[in-house]
C-alpha cells in the first residue's frame, strides 16, 4: 500500500463495506476498525451485520460488539477508544482500515467533530428519569426554551436526541448548538489517506438489502432478538433501535407475520440507506472515491 495513515470505507448499509474491508486487510496486512454506531453492542451481531466469526479469524477486527446493549455509547467515547488503540495497530506495522456507515464517527478521526462536555452520571440519569415521567414533546418544549436552534433539527418525538441536547447543554454551561463549532481534534490527516464511499446504483442497493434482510432471518434473527430481548434495558436504550429488532419482536409477540416483519424492516432499512447516502453526498467532499462497487481494482491510490 502507498504510504497513507488509514484506510477509511464509508456507505449506506448493504452497499458490500464489510467485503471489501476484509480484501483490503488480506492484500495490505491490516486492522478492521468498527465505524458504525450499532456494530459496537454485543448480542445482536446478525441485525447489526457485525463480521462472522469466520471473517475475524481472517483479519483482526477492532471495536465490534464490545458495548453492552444497555449502555449508551456516543462518538466521543468512540473517538478515545480509537486513540487508544491506532499507537498499537501502527506499532505491529499494521494498516488501520475503518470500516462503518455512521458519519459521526468518521468526522471523529478527521477533526470536524464537535468537542462536548462530559455529562456526570447522575445529570445524565436526571435527564432519563425527566423523560420517563414527563415525555418527549414535554422536553421539546423545554429544549425550545433553551436552545431553539437545538430544538429545531430535533423531532419532538425523538427522546434520546432531545434529552442528549439538553444534559449536554446543562453540563457544557451553553445550549449544544453554541457547542458545535465542529473544530474538534482529529486522529487522522485526511489528506494522508485513502478515503472511500460505495455508492451503489439505487434500484440494486434496495435489491442487497432486501436479499441480506432474508440471509439474516434465516441466520437466526429471530432467537437472537428473543436474547436480545432478555436482557435487561436492552430495548429501552440505543441497542433497542436496531433495524429489525422492533419487527422480529412483534413476530415473537404474535403480532405479526414473518413475511409482515421482513417487509416492514427491509423498508426501513432502504429508508435508512437513502439518509446515508445524503448525508455522504453533502459532508464529503471530492476528496472521497466514489465507487459503485466495492471492488479494490477500482481505488487508484492503493
Amino acid at each position: 500500500m502507498v504510504e497513507k495513515q488509514a484506510i477509511l470505507i464509508a456507505g449506506p448499509t448493504a452497499s458490500g463495506k464489510s467485503c471489501l474491508a476484509l480484501e483490503l486487510a488480506e492484500r495490505h496486512d491490516g486492522v478492521i476498525v468498527n465505524a458504525d454506531s450499532m456494530q459496537v453492542y454485543s448480542h445482536l451481531q446478525i441485525l447489526t451485520a457485525r463480521p462472522a466469526p469466520a471473517e475475524i479469524e481472517r483479519v483482526p477486527h477492532r471495536l465490534y460488539g464490545h458495548v453492552p446493549p444497555h449502555k449508551t455509547y456516543s462518538a466521543g467515547r468512540y473517538r478515545g477508544e480509537v486513540a487508544a488503540i491506532l499507537a498499537d495497530i501502527r506499532a505491529a506495522g499494521k494498516a488501520p482500515i475503518f470500516c462503518g456507515g455512521t458519519g459521526l464517527y468518521f468526522k471523529a478521526l478527521l477533526g470536524s467533530l464537535d468537542v462536548m462536555p462530559e455529562v456526570s452520571p447522575e445529570l445524565r440519569e436526571t435527564w432519563r428519569r425527566r423523560l420517563a415521567e414527563e415525555g418527549a414533546p414535554a422536553l421539546h418544549r423545554l429544549l425550545s426554551r433553551r436552545d431553539p436552534v437545538a430544538a429545531g433539527r430535533i423531532q419532538p418525538a425523538d427522546g434520546q436526541r432531545i434529552v442528549r441536547a439538553l444534559e449536554v447543554g446543562e453540563a457544557g454551561g451553553m445550549p449544544l448548538s453554541a457547542l458545535q463549532s465542529g473544530r474538534g481534534e482529529g486522529l487522522l490527516d485526511g489528506g494522508k489517506c485513502v478515503k472511500i464511499v460505495l455508492a451503489p446504483e439505487r434500484s440494486r442497493l434496495r435489491e442487497m438489502i432486501a436479499r441480506r434482510f432474508d440471509a439474516m432471518v434465516a441466520a437466526g434473527a429471530l432467537d437472537e432478538v428473543a436474547a436480545f430481548r432478555a436482557f435487561p434495558g436492552a430495548l429501552a436504550a440505543s441497542a433497542g433501535k436496531a433495524i429489525g429488532v422492533a419487527e422480529l419482536g412483534a413476530v415473537l409477540d404474535g403480532g405479526m407475520s414473518l413475511d409482515e416483519a421482513t417487509a416492514r424492516a427491509v423498508t426501513r432499512s432502504r429508508q435508512y440507506a437513502k439518509r446515508q447516502e445524503t448525508w455522504f453526498r453533502h459532508q464529503f467532499g471530492a476528496d472521497w472515491a466514489r465507487l459503485e462497487t466495492p471492488d479494490a481494482k477500482l481505488i487508484p491510490s492503493i
